[in-house]
């Protein structure tokens, strides 16, 4: 059965966001998503809250026909890298290599986001030829510029690496406004692990104008947030 996810997007938990675990789940829903990868820079505090709140399971299966893929956006030495189905200690500045050898470690997969994004910390090809990559964020609905996702995309073929789409949004507004697809046998956070490498349908779309602008004002927009974190 086909299911498309959002494998890019923070929660409040995020120091520069602004949507509740809750309000991201809810507008992912509303677009016909299947689940969303929660990934918060540097730490793991949404999934710890949504767990203990009951909606997502430690056993990697849906909640109301609903999957949370658990994750985290670790700012590296060398750049940002999405980790997928495990949580992580705090690892920021740490080498990317030893980043994706702890994922590993731990039975994850390791994207990279914006890779050839200079103004948002994207991990150089000198580094990406060396990690061991489930695929590469070759959509990003907020890079700076849109040549970025050009050269993503074209890395990806020449490495023969499966290419993702994502929101990396940052408030709820923008979640699920891109997606990857896959076809499983289960909906499960081990069957999409292992559908990623083999490549997805994916919905690309970029932030509207105002989107952008909550986008890199996000720590000004965080006043507006109705729902403060809970832990």
């Amino acid at each position: 059965m086909r299911h498309a996810f959002d494998l890019h997007l923070h929660t409040h938990y995020s120091a520069d966001a602004c949507g509740s675990p809750e309000a991201m789940i809810a507008a992912a829903k509303q677009r016909g998503l299947s689940g969303i990868a929660v990934t918060d820079h540097n730490t793991c505090e949404a999934v710890a809250y949504l767990t203990k709140a009951g909606l997502m399971r430690e056993d990697g299966l849906p909640v109301d026909g609903f999957l949370i893929i658990p994750g985290v956006e670790v700012s590296t030495a060398d750049g940002h890298l999405l980790c997928l189905g495990i949580t992580l200690p705090n690892m920021k500045g740490a080498p990317a290599l030893e980043v994706a050898a702890a994922v590993k470690q731990r039975g994850g997969i390791c994207i990279a986001p914006h890779a050839y994004d200079s103004f948002r910390a994207g991990i150089r090809e000198e580094i990406l030829d060396q990690l061991d990559l489930a695929a590469l964020e070759t959509f990003n609905a907020a890079v700076t510029f849109r040549g970025f996702n050009a050269k993503a995309a074209a890395y990806a073929a020449r490495r023969g690496l499966a290419g993702t789409s994502a929101s990396d949004a940052h408030h709820s507004s923008a979640a699920g406004i891109c997606s990857t697809a896959y076809e499983l046998s289960e909906l499960s956070v081990s069957a999409v692990l292992d559908a990623i490498p083999q490549g997805g349908e994916r919905t690309e779309n970029y932030l509207s104008f105002s989107e952008g602008m909550k986008k890199n004002f996000g720590n000004w927009f965080r006043i507006f947030n109705s729902s403060p974190k809970q832990t």
